[in-house]
């Protein structure tokens, strides 16, 4: 298999095991916690393959998570498009970031995310009563260092490059 073959099979398998996390069973207590797990893996896919993984990418896994999740289809895929772009547009500066850093800044490009997904929640009439939307910006914050590391050492190990 070649390099970009390998490269493209582990952004899907990875995207796949996301929209799994994302649909998976949590206790009710945690459910408004659940992290945003497809929108962490495609900012860290077009970070670090920029080349590989972007805003058509996301486009297309938006599409899909609309159809799983049961969404009005193309609201996750403009926003993980748009999620991609800026992603792709501040990568070269939010590689060099400690991690920490990468987390406010990853955060703050989910909260667009989280804001255009709210928008066209507005449009059609389904925008969340409570502030509740918004606390799986702070899980995503928090737990964007794990899904760093584990990213990235899986792309080394199958040894993707961009």
């Amino acid at each position: 298999m070649s390099r970009t073959r390998g490269a493209v099979a582990g952004i899907w398998l990875t995207l796949i095991v996301a929209m799994g996390l994302d649909i998976a069973a949590l206790p009710h207590a945690l459910v408004p916690f659940r992290p945003d797990w497809v929108a962490l893996a495609a900012a860290y896919w077009s970070m670090a393959l920029p080349r590989r993984f972007g805003p058509g990418s996301a486009w297309v896994f938006g599409l899909l998570l609309d159809v799983l999740t049961g969404t009005l289809l193309g609201q996750h895929a403009m926003a993980l498009a748009v999620l991609s772009y800026l992603s792709i547009r501040v990568h070269q500066r939010v590689r060099v970031y400690p991690l920490w850093q990468q987390a406010i800044s990853v955060g703050f490009m989910l909260a667009v995310y989280r804001l255009l997904v709210l928008w066209v929640y507005g449009i059609t009439g389904h925008a969340p009563g409570t502030w509740a939307y918004w606390f799986p910006l702070g899980t995503d914050i928090l737990i964007w260092p794990v899904v760093f590391v584990l990213l990235r050492g899986f792309r080394r190990k199958l040894n993707m490059s961009g």
